[in-house]
């Protein structure tokens, strides 16, 4: 038997990785507490997709409520399997700026101290297996606000002669910046990520994301910006755009181009690597092109407004650039663009969240 142990398994990454390893014949080890209802509220829980998996995957998946601060539940779910885990994909995390700041702790103990609980289980009982963080680009800070952008009609763009025009990747120095108290939990974890394969052996991967997106994002204002946002175009639910005149640019990769990544490493895999990963110069949008989009999908405006604020440590400007993992892994490709993306999320939500909003 095959396992994959996938960690927020009811989230968007981790429940993409469950349907994909499940058709490829793998038996996945779902953990997922639903620390995002905690988190964000109702409207952001996971527990319908938890639900979908069960349905869609019957005996393929085995659904587990452990919390990963929990060393002991987790060491328990490795103990069991031990050699039969092929890859661990790691997905659960506190993943909010904001939210961050509230309860530092609470963001540390899950960020760190979640990851080295599945780190130190994966060396002691399943040292053989693929190890798959999904990191961010948040571990970069706010260096990348220092670049010489340029303002355009709707977005903020960088000039075609510069380093960076084709994207930011990994070279970019994470050190003597702004990064959030979110940021900060994750470049410890990432960084501990990358530890324990270049001194411990593990076959290891960091993959610093953009904007994650998919159809199974269970959007909120805090986190999710691109679901949420199609989410109160459908419902005509009042939306916030926090700073930069709205024309703050972000890649958007779907997760299930973010997964097909993911398994192009598993099945040939490196050790302590590192990849920025996103839409790249492919599937961007500034804020203002996302609400165009939207209310194109739609067919009505938007219902927003604009506050000066912006966030701390969010980004004026972020396009990755995905070269080194194309090099090495060049049958991988993108296949969706944001547009594509946002109909998508459309389609396959539009019906229960006008249910939920009518209720």
């Amino acid at each position: 038997m095959s396992v994959v142990v996938v960690t927020g398994s009811a989230g968007l990454i981790g429940s993409e990785a469950a349907q994909h390893f499940a058709a490829e014949g793998m038996d996945v080890v779902g953990i997922d507490n639903d620390m995002r209802r905690y988190f964000f509220g109702d409207e952001a829980s996971t527990r319908w997709r938890r639900q979908e998996l069960e349905r869609l995957l019957g005996s393929r998946y085995t659904h587990l409520e452990a919390d990963i601060r929990d060393s002991g539940a987790i060491d328990k779910v490795f103990q069991r399997y031990k050699s039969e885990i092929r890859l661990v994909v790691h997905a659960a995390a506190q993943p909010s700026h904001d939210w961050a700041a509230r309860e530092p702790q609470t963001d540390f103990a899950v960020n760190v101290q979640g990851t080295l609980n599945l780190l130190e289980a994966t060396r002691r009982f399943a040292p053989q297996a693929v190890f798959i963080f999904t990191s961010t680009n948040k571990v970069y800070g706010d260096r990348p606000n220092l670049l010489p952008l340029i303002e355009q009609d709707a977005r903020w763009e960088i000039a075609s002669g510069h380093r960076y025009a084709g994207g930011i990747d990994e070279g970019m120095s994470i050190d003597q910046t702004l990064h959030s108290v979110f940021g900060a939990s994750k470049v410890a974890a990432d960084v501990l990520v990358q530890e324990y394969g270049r001194y411990f052996g593990l076959q290891s991967v960091c993959f610093r994301g953009g904007c994650l997106t998919g159809p199974n994002h269970s959007g909120t204002q805090l986190h999710g910006f691109l679901a949420y946002l199609v989410k109160c175009a459908a419902t005509g639910s009042p939306y916030t755009v926090f700073g930069y005149r709205g024309k703050q640019v972000r890649d958007n990769i779907h997760s299930a181009d973010l997964v097909r990544a993911f398994d192009h490493f598993f099945r040939a895999p490196r050790v302590g690597e590192v990849y920025n990963i996103g839409g790249g110069r492919y599937s961007n949008c500034s804020m203002l092109e996302a609400i165009g989009i939207c209310e194109e999908i739609t067919g009505h405006p938007l219902n927003w407004t604009y506050s000066e604020t912006s966030r701390t440590g969010d980004h004026i400007w972020w396009i990755s650039d995905t070269t080194k993992f194309a090099d090495h892994y060049p049958s991988w490709q993108l296949s969706y663009d944001v547009p594509r993306i946002c109909r998508e999320l459309y389609e396959a939500n539009v019906e229960r969240w006008l249910a939920g909003a009518a209720r």
